[in-house]
């Protein structure tokens, strides 16, 4: 038996997909929730300083970042590896309530001079339990409704979401609210941004959503797990993804030593090197529609390629204004990485496998974050700042065999595949 071969349809622009008023509401919803969470970016470490007792500031930081991830994980995995489904409609509109009533009642607490350390920890462990699943449920629920050629276009908007709304506008409004009033009220507009989604949910997402088959028919009881054993491709795409996130996170450890010794500068000069990577970043993500209907395949090993060169360079320029030129570009090629391996991903999954596997990718993808940075630290002391940034980008060459293992070796013609396999 042969594999399926079906024409190749054009994918859609980001322009045809927000004809779609369903898509576009959720996609404005996204954008405006992202907006409230990028200003904890900022605010949560000062709220954290104010309110940290006797516990070390580091170790008091380290564990308000880190809280949001541990149920949230849990519950992502559970999802991800188990059999039981919940539709994404409701596992998004559950993430949106918990989270706005969790942030607000912080909020309360913070503005009248309640909140303690302990309690704002319990606080974003609970109300963070639906982060991942919910994560990929507006991605699940906003490429299901763009159909199979509005998913690149979808992926894409998403990226551009986070990268305007997560990590340029809301942290520097949140750095402005922590400024002029107390970093408390930055808690507030996060629970008015999942406020903000929830409508955005229930007035754009179809309540068929909320059916038990609303992926696909029939739904499936396999884990995600038993599914990337079927999917081979997959399931190293998952590698690359994992450790391409993995092996970044170095860089955030020795980026403000980097700055202050090979540049010779202060805060403002690491302020100026995370603004050349969030313009970069942005004008990729923006860029992505270009890259719509380009080899998918051959364009994630020369993002991962591209991007490794980044560190380094870093690693040989002493130059503030060279270096701002060497991280922006850096961003530009990063940015369309995680829409590119999304999309390559999800057209190369049935509908009812989309909610395991997706859920599955996005834990690996946040939890190489926190990871990242527990073996950053070590990692750069031990091998000095320039040293670490080398480091940070050849290991991520490294990645580039097991990518083009993962993207360009095709499933055996014995093998029977999907009809929407094609592109694998």
């Amino acid at each position: 038996m042969t594999n399926f071969i079906v024409p190749h349809k054009a994918n859609k622009s980001y322009r045809d997909v927000l004809r779609n008023p369903h898509v576009a509401g959720l996609l404005l919803g996204d954008l405006l929730a992202n907006a409230g969470t990028g200003m904890l970016i900022v605010a949560m470490p000062v709220q954290t300083l104010s309110i940290h007792g006797r516990v070390p500031k580091a170790i008091a930081i380290g564990l308000v970042d880190a809280a949001p991830f541990v149920l949230s994980t849990i519950l992502a995995l559970a999802i991800g590896l188990g059999r039981i489904r919940v539709p994404p409609r409701t596992i998004l509109i559950t993430d949106c309530v918990l989270r706005s009533l969790t942030l607000a009642t912080l909020g309360i607490l913070a503005v009248t001079g309640r909140l303690t350390l302990p309690i704002l920890i319990a606080g974003l462990l609970l109300g963070a339990a639906f982060r991942m699943a919910g994560s990929s449920s507006r991605r699940l629920l906003a490429t299901s409704m763009a159909g199979d050629t509005g998913q690149f276009a979808v992926n894409g908007l998403l990226g551009l979401n986070a990268t305007f709304a997560l990590y340029i506008v809301g942290p520097v409004l949140g750095g402005v609210i922590a400024a002029f009033t107390s970093a408390g009220v930055a808690l507030f507009f996060d629970a008015f941004g999942a406020l903000i989604l929830l409508t955005a949910v229930l007035m754009s997402v179809p309540q068929a959503a909320t059916d038990a088959d609303a992926l696909g028919r029939p739904q499936s009881h396999e884990s995600g797990w038993e599914i990337l054993r079927r999917r081979p491709v997959a399931a190293r795409l998952l590698i690359v993804e994992f450790f391409f996130n993995f092996f970044y996170m170095p860089i955030e450890v020795a980026l403000p030593l980097y700055v202050r010794g090979s540049l010779d500068t202060g805060v403002a000069g690491l302020g100026l090197m995370w603004g050349s990577l969030g313009v970069g970043a942005f004008v990729g993500a923006a860029l992505v529609n270009q890259l719509r209907n380009l080899p998918q395949r051959h364009l994630l090993i020369a993002i991962i390629g591209l991007w490794a060169m980044c560190p380094i360079a870093l690693a040989f320029v002493n130059n503030l204004t060279v270096a701002m030129i060497v991280f922006g570009l850096g961003g530009l090629v990063w940015a369309p990485f995680t829409p590119v391996a999304y999309s390559f991903l999800q057209s190369g999954l049935e509908p009812d496998e989309q909610q395991q596997v997706v859920t599955l990718w996005t834990t690996g993808s946040m939890v190489a974050a926190p990871l990242g940075l527990m073996v950053g630290g070590p990692l750069i002391e031990l091998a000095g700042t320039t040293g670490g940034l080398a480091l940070s980008g050849g290991l991520t060459l490294l990645l580039l065999p097991i990518a083009a293992l993962a993207v360009l070796r095709r499933a055996p013609a014995s093998v029977t595949l999907p009809r929407r396999l094609s592109s694998w």
